[in-house]
């Protein structure tokens, strides 16, 4: 196998993780949308949060071309900025900090939550602290837990929380981005380790799947989403406008989430 089919075999195992999704997840996706639509629909928030690479999905939900107002990223930089790599804010400090007990809890008392909020977590093992933390804190708080994760590496993986469970375990909806244990989709003939991770396939697949369903959903309810709205469909002038209204909206829905 030459160097192009070993990047036809990432493409192809890419398209297997589309094809898993498609056939297995749309219930899910549907259940999912619903409790985020009402949320919003009460003017409350979709709160998202990830570590990791689980950062990845969430600033693909909100804000970019193509989404609206109504989630909120909870991203700690300590947890996600990977591209020091080594030094200080280095990854081997974030791999460790996510394990530690009392993180999740730190990070959620920053916050004011809502009973009528719902909280999206993303994690492809679904088992370090930090994870489990948030899930349970958000349950205690009243919320309804949504996760996204690899249902073959979660299963494949032992708890790390004191509880014993892992975050299907505590959530109400559990997502399966449908990549395999490992990650890694590829093996290449001579080198010992598969590489090519397909999880951001699987995520911002299903991510952008919630997002759209979601917008049907605020729309047939009388209340359709302010977008964001590249400037290539509709022109400059009306873009740059619908961008400051948007985060208008955006920050009129976070007031109370910062004690506002």
């Amino acid at each position: 196998m030459n160097s192009q089919q070993t990047a036809l075999a990432y493409m192809d195992a890419a398209q297997q993780i589309a094809d898993k999704v498609r056939a297995t997840q749309m219930d899910k996706i549907e259940a999912a949308a619903q409790l985020c639509a009402e949320s919003i629909l009460q003017h409350g928030l979709v709160h998202l949060f990830g570590t990791g690479h689980s950062r990845i999905p969430v600033e693909e939900i909100f804000p970019r071309h193509g989404s609206f107002p109504g989630f909120h990223p909870i991203i700690d930089l300590s947890l996600t900025f990977h591209t020091q790599v080594v030094g200080a804010n280095g990854q081997r400090q974030a791999m460790l900090i996510e394990k530690m007990e009392g993180l999740g809890e730190a990070i959620l008392r920053n916050f004011v939550f809502r009973s009528y909020d719902t909280f999206l977590i993303f994690s492809n093992s679904g088992v370090n602290n930090v994870i489990m933390e948030v899930a349970l804190g958000a349950k205690e708080r009243g919320m309804k837990v949504i996760s996204v994760v690899s249902m073959d590496h979660c299963l494949a993986t032992s708890p790390r929380h004191k509880s014993g469970l892992r975050l299907p375990d505590v959530s109400d909806i559990t997502l399966d981005n449908c990549t395999p244990s490992g990650d890694a989709l590829v093996q290449v003939e001579g080198l010992e380790y598969p590489v090519g991770p397909g999880s951001t396939i699987g995520y911002t697949l299903i991510v952008n799947a919630l997002k759209v369903a979601v917008a049907q959903k605020l729309t047939e309810a009388g209340q359709p989403p302010l977008v964001l709205t590249s400037s290539v469909l509709i022109g400059g002038e009306k873009s740059n406008d619908l961008f400051e209204r948007t985060y208008d909206d955006f920050r009129d829905r976070i007031k109370i989430v910062y004690g506002g």
